[in-house]
């Protein structure tokens, strides 16, 4: 049969693009050849490829009762076409955040929250996982900061995908800490909230930094743009926000994909190596032998420590002995989570006020109008009764109810 001349064919650069792009590992040989028989469309202005997965499934989100930004809408005129301008400082240019989520609005009662499309062949157990911590008599346990779920979503396009509605949650630096305080209390929910996922058996694997968050809402009340975290949700002006000290937050462990859950009865499970974000850790560099993937949770947060606050900021020193200790070669000279927990109780709780409130910068990095401003705020903070070390609520305002 002669085949269609009007055909599109995939350009080299596509072919390329679609075999060498991680993300794209391990397709299926029909899908990668529907996504070559689609061809280039050649408009600078159309989705990204990873987008169109999201595009595809607006419909169906919308009568689940979660609506996407209208880049996402199959009928998306680009605003820029329509009158003639240019994408700079359009709403509907900005792309999702990452390829496998995607922001939405709960049309239910305006909650912005995020999606998460898991494939279940690659990540068998991340659903059970995050299902496990999100439902009683763990949900509501006060060290439990793994991120809930607030429903799980079948795709009607592939089975072997599902969708976890999650809360949408903002990297736990950004902005960044005023006072050594605010750090040290990072310091305690995050060593709490892996002691807790050990404790309950199950090892995470990957929490480096980027899979540490913070829920935004007490600092941002009424949240911000999604994809353009400065701007105002509304993308009419910047996003105004308060400091951690006058509105405490709770940080969170996201991102099960590889964690793995363990019966009580091991008690040093034993795990191949697979490379999560932190590339470093010292036992997968030196053997692909099976280890114990306890430990190893222990370097990540001990180097995450190390790399974004011990190597950049001072005023930590009090710090530096137990991170040593947790980032060891030999990871059977690590502490426990346990350990970890209880020697900085004892750090932290020896501190006077006085220092949890040192601003926490270097000197002069932002001037000395910057520096006088921080010295101003910080003596409303002790005039007002803000505490030094700024915790959240027990029972906070917002309880991502689903």
């Amino acid at each position: 049969m002669a085949q269609n001349s009007s055909a599109p064919t995939a350009s080299p650069y596509m072919v390329s693009l679609i075999d060498n792009d991680p993300r794209l590992a391990g397709i299926p040989p029909d899908v990668r050849q529907e996504i070559l028989e689609a061809g280039e469309t050649g408009d600078p202005d159309g989705l990204e490829l990873e987008e169109v997965f999201w595009r595809d499934h607006q419909p169906w989100l919308e009568q689940k009762g979660y609506r996407l930004r209208p880049r996402y809408k199959p009928d998306w005129i680009p605003s820029w076409k329509a009158d003639g301008g240019n994408e700079l400082g359009r709403e509907d240019a900005c792309p999702s955040m990452y390829p496998q989520v995607m922001d939405a609005t709960r049309l239910s009662d305006g909650e912005m929250v995020l999606l998460k499309s898991v494939k279940h062949s690659w990540h068998p157990y991340e659903i059970e996982i995050t299902k496990m911590f999100s439902e009683e008599p763990l949900r509501s346990h006060p060290q439990n900061h793994c991120v809930p779920v607030f429903e799980v979503l079948a795709s009607p396009r592939d089975p072997d995908i599902s969708l976890l509605v999650l809360p949408l949650l903002r990297q736990h630096e950004d902005p960044p800490f005023e006072t050594l305080g605010e750090v040290i209390e990072f310091f305690r929910q995050v060593f709490e909230g892996l002691q807790f996922m050990h404790q309950c058996h199950v090892a995470h694997r990957d929490c480096m930094f980027l899979n540490v968050m913070m829920d935004p809402r007490p600092m941002y009340p009424k949240m911000y743009h999604p994809a353009s975290t400065f701007m105002s949700r509304d993308w009419k002006g910047i996003a105004s926000y308060y400091s951690r000290t006058f509105r405490p937050v709770k940080y969170y462990l996201i991102d099960f994909g590889i964690s793995r859950k363990y019966d009580p009865s091991v008690t040093s499970p034993l795990e191949y190596p697979i490379l999560g974000g932190d590339k470093t850790v010292p036992e997968f560099l030196k053997s692909d032998q099976a280890c114990n993937p306890f430990p190893t949770d222990v370097y990540y947060i001990g180097n995450l420590i190390r790399t974004r606050f011990l190597e950049i900021y001072p005023k930590l020193d009090f710090v530096v002995p137990l991170i040593s200790d947790m980032v060891q070669d030999d990871p059977s000279k690590r502490p426990t989570m346990d350990d970890v927990v209880a020697r900085f109780d004892k750090l932290y709780n020896a501190l006077p006020t006085s220092t949890l409130r040192y601003r926490f910068s270097l000197d002069g990095e932002r001037g000395v109008a910057w520096s006088i401003y921080k010295a101003v705020v910080n003596t409303i903070y002790r005039l007002t009764g803000r505490k030094a070390l700024p915790r959240p609520p027990k029972h906070p305002l917002h309880t991502f109810s689903s």
